[in-house]
């Protein structure tokens, strides 16, 4: 698994970063399938070697970048819970929403042509998220398997739906939501 980006070297970082940078630079100006490594080299000021030895494609970027601006998200909604894990639920659901509410907002052209490969990723980040909690409270394996999926393809169709049409806010939504997930959650 890749290392938090918050536990990566700077220099890492900061290559990734002028990397993400010129891949949502590039996509205000063309499709994904248009975009090649050597113009992410071009607009990132690196060299492709330099691109190669952080990611295998273009995709590996793509899924990167959803990856850390989720964790970067839910990392701050995190900071302001207060530890139980009602709140913790309440923040990973509000994440969620504030993710799909940022998430190329700009292009409702592109956003849609990444929402498998969004919703995929937030799923993974959710479920290790669960996983780790259900583990917390003693659940076995095949129970920290089935619940976390089970309650992570829950939370995420609920808040990819409340995307759609956005006809409550966030906070009503995870409202709505955390009293049919904890159930699923106790162990």
């Amino acid at each position: 698994m890749i290392p938090e980006p918050c536990n990566l070297d700077p220099r890492i970082r900061r290559t990734r970063q002028m990397l993400f940078d010129a891949l949502k630079g590039l996509l205000g100006e063309k499709s994904f399938e248009d975009i090649s490594v050597q113009d992410l080299a071009e607009r990132s000021t690196l060299n492709r070697a330099t691109f190669y030895d952080h990611f295998t494609d273009k995709f590996a970027l793509l899924e990167a970048m959803i990856d850390e601006g989720f964790r970067a998200r839910f990392s701050a909604r995190m900071a302001g819970s207060d530890g139980t894990c009602q709140a913790g639920l309440r923040q990973l659901i509000l994440s969620i929403c504030d993710y799909l509410s940022g998430h190329l907002a700009r292009c409702q052209k592109i956003q849609r042509q990444f929402d498998p490969l969004v919703e995929t990723r937030i799923k993974a980040v959710v479920g290790e998220f669960l996983g780790a909690a259900l583990r917390h409270h003693g659940a076995t394996e095949r129970e920290v398997a089935l619940r976390s999926t089970m309650a992570g393809w829950a939370i995420c169709g609920a808040a990819f739906d409340w995307n759609r049409d956005r006809k409550i806010s966030a906070e009503a939504l995870a409202d709505s939501v955390l009293p049919i997930i904890e159930p699923i959650l106790k162990v």
